[in-house]
């Protein structure tokens, strides 16, 4: 069962519609399990009638034509009990309805299991015989797999609009198509799409109209030879060290790519409309699809020398191809499959207006990096069919997370009088700049940044902040090709130092593992979120830790203004071993004479024994920062970065709430520094209970600061606590959310985080 379930779910994932797809499940499951009728019902989004959409058994022409209602027929009662139904005798059955027109009132016996996405009934796969007898267990359970696996195929066809409206009178809808996603940075953005992707991966190669479509295959047909060439010489250069037997490999390579059809069927597509590099995806796919399907497993082995081969093509096909800089013309929007920190890095800042990823969480350091720049993001759009959206309008709604593909003018007019009152609000933001961040009742919070860039030191000067409360010193690490030396560090260091002084920056010791990769050191891990991360890799390579310690204090000589902090620490003995390197570098550093004093030290609270042992660390270090995106992640058991469990990562859960309050209560009369630098901190509702709670200072992104500061402003420290202890005594993360959302109104402090109209935009 299992090959074949496995045989299936290629030849539909190989399918190039909706209806081909279906068609091919009906006929395979019907096959398999000798079923005399296997269909499919479809749940139409509008009227919530099951539509039946394919059929092998029943009559074909009623497909499109015939639907049940929500609450008619045993298909409808499959998906209200989002379980399978299996029937002896369907007929006897207080439920059952008969369609008329398809012929079913022969058949007796009923198995429907219900096609689930993300909790959500899609619709209803159904097999009948005429004999009166239950399907069996193993029958069952099969179907119940493949239905999972035809789920993904449905939410995607959904997505895109491919089955949008499908009740027979319905009226198409034509725009306004909406792919719901996680929200990384709040804002909108009204834009076209420029689709971007890692260099060399066919998977990822977007659709795209070719200009010119002559040009486009004497690329192709150059790419093709320049392949043949360097299977020519790597076969010249180790043919001494092979039989003739291996040898005869690279001739195969080679008869692949002088096969008229494959080369044919590229130059077809591409004379269809697809530019070189989508046409080569499409063709290299279905043959590999094809390999993949034969039982000989030397033929399916030739699926990964066409992968390869496909691979290599696309390689000299992107050398001809113009950089990613040279694509923006005007400001768009950024679409991909897995957005990372190097790709925004090859674009001009000025022409990004949002961000969309399929992949990664509102967590992901692509949506951190994001808040830090202003930019309107949605993550984890698992659905959106990213590849066709290259020169597509679009609109980005960050606040929800919720994309829009082909606007219509009401939609586009709708988001601009938000984009309007952003700017208001933006010119309101503006006035407070210079005033402290304190509440109506006088109780002073300072508000700090988290920076990774030497460009976030203009911009978070320019909105207030008062010092630096994380610098991640791992950004530099990453945009290099190498370690940096000592020297280059002190640089670098430098210019934060420099540019806060004298108000205190906070450099946190290299932090790489678990989703933060330095491409030439890579760390390959089966878990890596609970491996080699942080100060455990430090600790561990004392010629990476000692040269970043030295290199921070020679940075901070004369200024003085230099904490720095020590990541993921889980026990007391690596914060005694920390201290004693550290103590050794500061004395290193004093011998060469240069002017500089013991920097604070101090740790991030950021794993569950470590809020256990908060008043132990309090007694060895000067101050303590709570890293609420990690606490987050281990106290929920959910990586921040995986979309398909991104409901269940909240900070305002009331376990976290708990843990953060537990942190103050322990160290209240330890006389150390308390303060938090997660993403919590930079959001208006948990800055008013971190502050309610005790935490006198917040570190956040430049962009959150502005909007913090109005909140603040505008609420007393006694309306604060009021509203901590209310959420408090809640049970629900989303509980918590609304109180503070309907309090945070009450209070009339609503309006100044977010315009108005993204309450009223669906």
């Amino acid at each position: 069962m299992l090959s074949l379930l496995r045989r299936i779910t290629q030849e539909v994932t190989a399918a190039q519609s909706l209806s081909a797809a279906l068609d091919i499940i009906v006929r395979r499951v019907r096959r398999a399990m000798r079923a005399e009728v296997c269909s499919i019902y479809l749940v139409d989004s509008n009227s919530k009638e099951y539509v039946l959409m394919a059929t092998r058994g029943l009559n074909a022409d009623m497909a499109g034509n015939i639907s049940l209602k929500a609450d008619e027929g045993l298909v409808s009662l499959v998906g209200r009990r989002a379980e399978p139904v299996n029937l002896e005798d369907a007929h006897i059955h207080p439920s059952f309805h008969y369609l008329k027109g398809t012929g079913e009132e022969r058949y007796r016996s009923f198995l429907g299991v219900p096609i689930i996405h993300h909790r959500q009934v899609l619709g209803v796969l159904v097999v009948q015989h005429e004999d009166k007898r239950r399907f069996d267990e193993g029958e069952e359970a099969f179907l119940i797999t493949l239905s999972a696996q035809l789920a993904g195929v449905i939410a995607h066809a959904e997505a895109t609009g491919a089955i949008t409206n499908l009740s027979p009178n319905a009226i198409p809808s034509g725009s306004d198509f909406r792919y719901k996603g996680i929200p990384g940075s709040s804002g909108v953005a009204i834009g076209r799409g420029v689709v971007v992707f890692p260099p060399a991966d066919l998977d990822v190669i977007p659709d795209r109209i070719v200009t010119d479509p002559e040009e486009d295959i004497q690329d192709f047909y150059q790419a093709l030879d320049a392949v043949r060439q360097d299977i020519r010489r790597a076969s010249n250069r180790i043919s001494q060290h092979l039989s003739a037997d291996e040898k005869a490999l690279f001739d195969v390579y080679l008869k692949i790519l002088d096969d008229n059809s494959i080369a044919g069927e590229v130059v077809r597509k591409i004379q269809e409309g697809n530019w070189a590099q989508g046409a080569l995806r499409h063709v290299i796919q279905a043959h590999i699809n094809q390999f993949n399907r034969m039982d000989d497993p030397y033929l399916r082995e030739r699926a990964s020398d066409l992968r390869d081969l496909g691979r290599r093509i696309l390689s000299h096909l992107q050398e001809k191809a113009p950089n990613l800089a040279e694509r923006f013309n005007e400001p768009s929007i950024i679409i991909g499959e897995e957005l990372t920190a190097s790709m925004l890095g090859e674009i001009p800042i000025d022409k990004i207006k949002g961000l969309v990823s399929v992949m990664g969480s509102g967590n992901s350091h692509v949506a951190i990096l994001a808040r830090a720049m202003g930019i309107p993001t949605v993550m984890g759009a698992l659905d959106l069919p990213y590849a066709q959206l290259d020169k597509v309008d679009l609109i980005v709604d960050g606040y929800l997370g919720k994309v829009y593909t082909y606007p219509s003018e009401a939609l586009i007019d709708n988001y601009q009088q938000i984009v309007d009152e952003e700017r208001q609000l933006e010119e309101e933001y503006e006035t407070l700049k210079d005033l402290p961040c304190e509440t109506l009742d006088g109780r002073r919070l300072s508000l700090f940044v988290n920076t990774g860039l030497s460009a976030d030191i203009a911009r978070s000067l320019d909105r207030g902040a008062e010092g630096i409360g994380l610098y991640r010193t791992e950004v530099p690490f990453m945009v290099r090709d190498r370690f940096p030396t000592e020297a280059e560090q002190v640089v670098i260091y430098r210019q934060q130092l420099e540019g806060f002084a004298p108000a205190p920056v906070t450099v946190r010791t290299l932090d790489i593992g678990g989703d933060k990769a330095l491409p030439y050191f890579p760390i390959n891990e089966a878990n890596p979120f609970l491996g080699w991360r942080g100060i455990r890799v430090t600790l561990d390579h004392l010629e990476i830790f000692m040269a970043q310690i030295r290199a921070m204090i020679k940075a901070s000589a004369g200024l003085h203004n230099l904490k720095i902090m020590l990541p993921m620490i889980s026990n007391v003995a690596e914060v005694e071993e920390a201290l004693a390197l550290i103590r050794r570098a500061y004395a290193e550093v004093k011998e060469e004479g240069y002017d500089v004093k013991m920097p604070q030290v101090g740790v991030m609270i950021e794993i569950p024994a470590a809020v256990y042992q908060v008043n132990e660390l309090a007694e060895l270090v000067d101050f303590l920062s709570v890293g609420s995106n990690d606490l987050t992640q281990y106290l929920l058991a959910v990586d921040r970065n995986n979309p398909r469990v991104a409901d269940l990562y909240n900070s305002f859960h009331p376990s976290v709430l708990r843990a953060l309050y537990s942190i103050v209560d322990q160290v209240r009369d330890e006389g150390v520094g308390l303060s938090v630098c997660g993403e919590m901190a930079g959001d208006p509702m948990g800055a008013i209970l971190l502050m309610a709670m005790g935490y006198d200072v917040l570190s956040m992104s430049s962009t959150s600061l502005p909007k913090v500061k109005a909140v603040i402003r505008n609420i007393s420290m006694g309306q604060a606590k009021a509203m901590l202890e209310e959420v408090m005594k809640l049970s629900h993360a989303e509980a918590v959310t609304q109180t503070m959302t309907r309090l945070m109104r009450e209070a009339n402090i609503e309006r100044l985080i977010r315009p108005s109209k993204t309450n009223n935009v669906d």
